[in-house]
């Protein structure tokens, strides 16, 4: 099953998820973000603000004051682990050049998602970086038939300049969480990402 542009998997789903999607994806105990800076396809300044000049108030949560994403929809998504398990994700979509740009900044909880996909319209090489990003990372990169390519983890930088997280090569779709929790979600070598446009239940 293939991971494709936005355009294609919002207008139709490439899969239809009927389990009911869970916030803990696989793992049977629930565990308690950065856009991408390409040196040779995308520029993205990942400073806080928008392209028109204003700067992005993320959403708090009332009961214990963390800062949620906010102006992202959820998607549900899965991934099929090399044995055939199926793991129902749901995750924040950053499909567009200022969500990429803003991706987790300033984010101290996922709320009810297991991460946020960046979602690219072709495959690219590139570098992410962690300004302004507040949660410890890692990150899985896909190709465009949502084959697994990497993962890595990334550390919070509020530092200038920050480091530079170098991407592999032709990746699509890359998902962030939170460090450590790839593997609750199903995601590693062999993993098929299935990403489609219904929201999350």
């Amino acid at each position: 099953m293939a991971v494709r542009p936005r355009s294609t998997v919002i207008a139709r789903a490439v899969a239809s998820v009927t389990a009911a999607v869970i916030a803990a994806g696989c793992a049977t105990e629930p565990t308690p973000a950065a856009p991408p800076v390409t040196d040779d396809v995308t520029q993205t300044t990942h400073d806080g603000t928008a392209s028109d000049g204003t700067t992005s108030e993320p959403a708090t949560s009332a009961a214990s004051a963390a800062v949620l994403p906010d102006g992202f929809e959820r998607v549900a998504a899965t991934a099929t682990t090399p044995d055939g398990s199926v793991c129902e994700l749901c995750l924040w979509l950053a499909d567009d050049g200022d969500r990429r740009a803003r991706g987790l900044m300033f984010v101290t909880d996922l709320g009810p998602a297991d991460g946020m996909a960046f979602v690219y319209d072709s495959p690219r090489t590139g570098n992410f970086w962690m300004k302004n990003t507040l949660l410890p990372l890692s990150i899985a990169f896909f190709d465009a038939d949502g084959g697994y390519l990497d993962a890595f983890d990334m550390e919070p930088c509020v530092a200038d300049p920050c480091d530079r997280y170098r991407t592999p090569n032709d990746f699509l779709v890359a998902i962030e969480t939170t460090q450590g929790d790839l593997d609750a979600l199903g995601i590693g070598p062999g993993t098929v990402l299935t990403l489609t446009d219904m929201p999350c239940r």
